[in-house]
């Protein structure tokens, strides 16, 4: 798995902008719907009343399998329409996915209570064989117009190299596509008991 980090422009996405995201991304790279484990990394910006003001310096990031990056790269230069929004997808760099300690989700999906979406984690994790401890933040919807999707956001820590490179290939939870269960680098918080 590798990152392609698209310069962005444009200055606000609705909320819910992850389903249509995906829908205008698959408009002009159809083959990436049969990569299960491919997806968008969340937009980053801040909340505002139109939905959320992207960031001068915002970036469109996939997720996708090595194999496929020279042909997402047509991506580049294309105008995306998220509801009333229009995105502009610049130049594209290649980020190889690196080790960290410390990983965090901006939502792992799941739609249990926090003690049983965590039993999941442990579970899931024990299978992969992969050590550390996790935070589990509060749980929050993400709203589309015809659809939802409920979760976690979760910070994995004390995380060894191969373990954190796994969980960054594999994620966790479904819906990778509209962001869900990648993990991207967070501050280091090793060492809490």
């Amino acid at each position: 798995m590798i990152d392609l980090v698209f310069d962005l422009k444009g200055s606000f996405v609705p909320e819910g902008y992850a389903f249509t995201l995906w829908n205008e991304v698959m408009r002009i790279l159809p083959w990436l719907d049969a990569e299960e484990l491919a997806g968008i990394l969340p937009l980053r910006g801040s909340a505002s009343a139109e939905g959320k003001l992207l960031a001068k310096r915002s970036k469109l990031v996939l997720r996708l399998p090595v194999k496929l990056a020279a042909k997402a790269v047509q991506l580049s230069g294309q105008e995306l329409r998220i509801g009333s929004a229009v995105l502009r997808v610049g130049a594209v760099m290649e980020r190889p996915l690196q080790a960290y300690t410390t990983l965090h989700s901006h939502q792992v999906e799941s739609g249990d209570e926090e003690e049983i979406f965590l039993a999941g984690v442990a579970a899931r994790l024990h299978e992969l064989d992969i050590s550390g401890k996790w935070i589990c933040g509060k749980r929050h919807t993400v709203m589309g117009a015809e659809q939802s999707l409920n979760g976690y956001s979760l910070v994995l820590h004390d995380l060894k190299a191969e373990g954190s490179l796994q969980i960054q290939r594999l994620g966790l939870g479904g819906n990778r596509r509209f962001g869900c269960g990648i993990f991207v680098p967070y501050k280091d918080i090793s060492g809490l008991d």
